[in-house]
């Protein structure tokens, strides 16, 4: 069923269901006087628009609990998540992505990501990131590189890139980064190997 064929069935419904509701109150004669089919034809209207008005709320209601859970699920999630304009500035990033540069979300937005790529790194980030712009149809690529976590020095990071077309005519084209803190699974395999270990020795 279309969306507008769905729509014209939902009216309807919701005209039915008022005429309903108002039928106790509705002229029973055929030949009311206009006045009383006009006052019951505005009654039946108005219990139409109040209801699709509560249908309207339900749906917003629905609207920003997903999106809620979106933002939560965005922010939250375990690698960082990045958007980079076609100037290589922070245009998004998620508070993950905040947490492995080491600095405030809003400190991040705007600034340049490569000023965050250890500088041995940095040509090679460079190269990557022109050729992932040049070709908005590119497929995706990932890339190792040493990042800088603000005082804390640097860690190993895996970057799944992934070129976004322009929505829209005349937009500019974006970058999107998954970033995977390498060294911080590393530690974590690690440490479980560990673990096993002192367990098989006790």
């Amino acid at each position: 069923m279309k969306p507008k064929t769905d729509w014209l069935h939902r009216r309807e419904t919701l005209r039915n269901q008022a005429e309903t509701l108002l039928s106790p109150i509705s002229p029973q004669n055929p030949e009311a006087p206009p006045a009383d089919v006009l006052l019951h034809e505005l009654l039946v209207h108005k219990v139409e628009l109040e209801m699709q008005i509560e249908e309207l709320r339900r749906s917003n209601e629905a609207m920003e609990e997903a999106r809620d859970r979106y933002l939560e699920f965005y922010d939250f999630a375990p690698v960082g998540y990045l958007t980079l304009n076609r100037e290589g500035l922070i245009d998004a990033i998620n508070l993950t992505g905040a947490a492995q540069l080491g600095a405030d979300r809003a400190k991040l937005l705007h600034r340049r990501f490569s000023r965050f790529v250890a500088a041995p790194d940095r040509d090679r980030w460079h190269r990557s990131f022109m050729a992932l712009m040049a070709d908005q149809h590119a497929e995706r690529q990932g890339v190792v590189l040493e990042l800088i976590r603000g005082e804390a020095g640097g860690f190993k990071a895996y970057l799944d890139c992934q070129p976004r077309p322009a929505a829209v005519e005349g937009a500019a084209p974006s970058l999107r980064l998954t970033l995977i803190d390498v060294d911080k699974i590393d530690r974590a395999g690690a440490e479980k190997q560990a673990a096993g270990l002192e367990v098989v020795a006790e």
